[in-house]
């Protein structure tokens, strides 16, 4: 089992352990939907030093990425500029979900899941081909997620001096600032950093963070203000056997130029054919609990939730599931043997601590 920098840090906080992906880490320290409301109303943290980063410089950064990824790199221009897309196998599945960011020059930044990190790197070295890339994973650097309408306050109020114009930050921009490696990004809805940093300087982040008010929160309160979010998880709302297009992604797909990536020719002929399936949202009308793997009936047949839990926002069962194409906007999910009635929408559930509209 695999240990994050952090790990001392989550058990002198009363942290409950448990295996992810082969990492110990934090599930929650206490109270799974306090964690998930000082996110929503304030500001909490997040190890998230799981996560792979890996490196992609040389003269055919940005044509290896172009080629690499269904979303197109030629859209960052600017130093930092951040893009989320998928990266395809040649069936159009989704071998991984991850951020790019472009440092600057032939220099691009990758974040990819954990869970997928071996595959990841198999596939991207593998290719590579051709292109004049060096791909280095960068083991060393421990990552931090400040998340909440609070959070950029309290990380800009004990981040060392020369990082103050972290402030400046964009919402997808990120920057170097000495050793540490700022991004306006996140996974719960909320504003807040990302912050990349040496291993050996992770502790001390953390203390400082906690002393400045903002509170540790475990994977399951990430899931929850994600799901709310309207944000998939790979490996449950996609993965290698499923398109973009069937998994409210299309919006990360750049076809209208020639661009040739992998996986394209799959998504034009399932463009033309339309997808079978489409990954919606439902929220439960009663009381029951939604997780994934259940059954949903539509009228326009069967399909399945991906994922699912309690909303402690809406204070509601809401779920993602992928059901067959149509307009059905009522439905119902089989839970224990029972049909309780959901309504489908579109996520996302909650934005800026309150119900989306049409969601309630």
């Amino acid at each position: 089992m695999q240990r994050t920098p952090l790990f001392a840090a989550h058990l002198a906080a009363g942290a409950r352990m448990v295996d992810f992906s082969g990492w110990e880490m934090p599930i929650n320290y206490g109270s799974q939907i306090d964690e998930h409301h000082q996110v929503r109303q304030d500001a909490g943290m997040f190890d998230v030093s799981h996560m792979t980063v890996v490196d992609v410089h040389g003269v055919d950064a940005r044509a290896y990425l172009q080629r690499l990824l269904a979303n197109d790199v030629a859209r960052l221009t600017a130093g930092g500029k951040a893009l989320y897309s998928c990266m395809l196998n040649e069936r159009g599945g989704v071998i991984d979900d991850l951020i790019t960011y472009f440092l600057a020059g032939d220099m691009f930044r990758l974040v990819v899941n954990a869970a997928t990190r071996e595959k990841d790197l198999r596939w991207m070295q593998a290719q590579a081909g051709d292109f004049a890339v060096r791909i280095s994973e960068q083991a060393d650097l421990a990552m931090i997620a400040v998340q909440g309408p609070a959070a950029r306050h309290k990380a800009l109020s004990v981040l060392p001096e020369g990082t103050a114009a972290a402030a400046q930050l964009q919402p997808f921009f990120a920057g170097q600032f000495g050793d540490l490696f700022i991004a306006r990004t996140g996974y719960t809805g909320e504003d807040g950093f990302e912050i990349s940093l040496p291993a050996s300087q992770a502790r001390d982040l953390w203390d400082r963070l906690l002393a400045a008010g903002v509170k540790p929160c475990g994977l399951g309160a990430r899931d929850s203000l994600r799901l709310e979010a309207g944000m998939n998880l790979y490996g449950q709302d996609m993965n290698e056997e499923v398109t973009p297009l069937e998994s409210a992604l299309g919006w990360t797909v750049a076809m209208k130029n020639e661009r040739e990536f992998i996986g394209r020719k799959a998504l034009e002929e399932q463009q033309i054919a339309g997808p079978c399936r489409r990954l919606v949202g439902l929220v439960l009308q009663g009381r029951g609990v939604l997780r994934a793997g259940q059954v949903v009936v539509t009228i326009e047949g069967e399909g399945v939730t991906t994922s699912g839990g309690f909303s402690p926002t809406l204070q509601r069962a809401i779920a993602f599931a992928r059901v067959p194409r149509g307009d059905a906007s009522d439905c119902t999910v089989d839970i224990r043997g029972k049909r309780l009635p959901a309504r489908i929408v579109t996520p996302p559930f909650v934005r800026h601590g309150k119900a989306c509209a049409g969601i309630l």
